[in-house]
């Protein structure tokens, strides 16, 4: 029977890693590299997340450590942190807006689960991108397809149909 090595999180947190790893109850969990398709949607949902920046008040935070729990830590694609908070190395309160982005390896359970753990922290907008169908998928509604994300009670939003249609520019 296999065995991993247990670390600290302390351990992890002081760690680079390249590139850089979820930690989960103790064991480091690589995330999917993104492909083309994957790091081209990224760059643009930073790219119009970062236009919008002052107007909307956040900070726009591409794979940033987000400590979603005593024991697990999450980085996500692309998240929105108010800029009312103070800033954090490592991010401890729920972000505005957390923005995964499907690569073609992922696995519904795997993936379920980093969902559920920012639900957890206290994430309101989990937004979920597949750029394989070009489909948006609102988490915490019950992965409720979206052509256009809202975040409830702020101006934040994120048009899927133009954001494509500017990758295909």
């Amino acid at each position: 029977m296999a065995t991993t090595t247990q670390i600290a999180i302390e351990t992890y947190l002081k760690t680079s890693y390249k590139p850089d790893c979820d930690f989960v109850d103790g064991e480091i969990e690589e995330r999917n590299l993104g492909e083309f398709d994957h790091a081209a949607l990224q760059a643009a949902i930073v790219a119009f997340f970062y236009a919008n920046r002052q107007r909307w008040n956040v900070h726009v935070l591409p794979e940033q450590r987000v400590r979603v729990s005593a024991r697990r830590v999450r980085i996500p694609d692309v998240c929105l942190v108010s800029r009312d908070l103070p800033i954090e190395q490592v991010i401890t309160k729920p972000p505005l807006v957390v923005a995964e982005i499907l690569s073609p390896e992922d696995r519904v359970r795997r993936y379920n689960t980093r969902l559920e753990d920012y639900h957890a922290m206290g994430v309101q907008n989990i937004w979920v991108i597949d750029p394989a169908t070009q489909k948006g998928f609102d988490w915490v509604s019950g992965w409720h397809e979206r052509e256009r994300f809202e975040a409830a009670g702020t101006p934040i939003y994120l048009d899927l149909p133009g954001l494509f249609a500017e990758l295909v520019k």
